[in-house]
């Protein structure tokens, strides 16, 4: 005769941190759940989700599902939710703001928040191809973190007190700006290619402003390019990047949406 197992002592299945933004951003379709599950436990499985300060994944379709931080999903400013403002359109497929006033506050400020100067990272999935517009960041003067996926065919990109450029025909994909070392920053798209890199150093200086997504927090240059995900957090390395895009695209392919 088989095990008879009580039900009333099995226990749910699934991973905390998954259920936890699934509760708070109001996820019902199965589909939905299932992504954001697989996501946290392929971030996990490569040990980059010890990395992560703040992940917006961008799904629910709604500015009340869009605005949580996966990774700590709490409607605080301290928590980095999203407070959206002027004009961000909201759907299956993420967020488009409209590239004059759109824009969202992560309320994440490097100088209060980034502990080691010499490692971090933002990064942006955008599903959009046209040239204009500052992606994510913010700073002032000459102490900067951004991403400019492209701007005129060309991307500049800051981190702390240095930055590079480099020709990009196509602003869709995966984009990371990380910094691993105080000598050495990249820019990666799409896991494997660098399309560019930098031993500018980082400098000793912070900046002391909240990133924002959809602009940069310095000037009134928008973007009007559709995100379906955007992170903050310490520097990651190739190997780290490459993993990171593996588990976003995976993400993106579940739900209908890659580019």
């Amino acid at each position: 005769m088989g095990m008879i197992i009580n039900p009333y002592l099995v226990q749910p299945s699934g991973d905390a941190d998954a259920q936890a933004f699934i509760t708070a951003a109001g996820i019902t379709d199965n589909t939905q759940k299932s992504a954001i599950e697989t996501l946290v436990t392929d971030l996990k499985g490569y040990g980059i989700w010890t990395k992560m300060k703040a992940l917006y994944p961008f799904v629910g379709g709604t500015s009340s599902s869009h605005k949580w931080n996966l990774k700590n999903p709490l409607d605080t400013d301290a928590a980095f939710r999203l407070v959206f403002n002027g004009g961000v359109t909201h759907s299956s497929n993420g967020i488009l703001p409209n590239g004059t006033n759109g824009y969202a506050n992560t309320y994440y400020n490097p100088f209060n928040n980034l502990s080691d100067i010499n490692s971090n990272h933002i990064s942006i999935y955008s599903r959009t191809n046209v040239s204009g517009g500052i992606d994510m960041g913010g700073g002032a003067g000459a102490v900067l973190v951004d991403l400019e996926t492209k701007y005129s065919g060309t991307s500049y990109n800051w981190n702390m007190a240095s930055f590079h450029t480099h020709t990009n025909t196509d602003s869709t994909g995966h984009y990371i700006n990380t910094r691993t070392a105080s000598n050495a920053f990249k820019l990666i798209k799409n896991g494997s290619t660098t399309l560019g890199s930098s031993t500018g150093s980082a400098g000793a200086t912070k900046p002391n402003n909240n990133y924002y997504i959809g602009v940069r927090n310095y000037d009134a240059t928008y973007a009007n390019r559709e995100y379906a995900f955007a992170s903050i957090g310490d520097g990651l390395n190739d190997t780290e990047a490459a993993n990171f895009y593996t588990a976003v695209q995976t993400f993106q392919t579940t739900l209908g949406r890659n580019v």
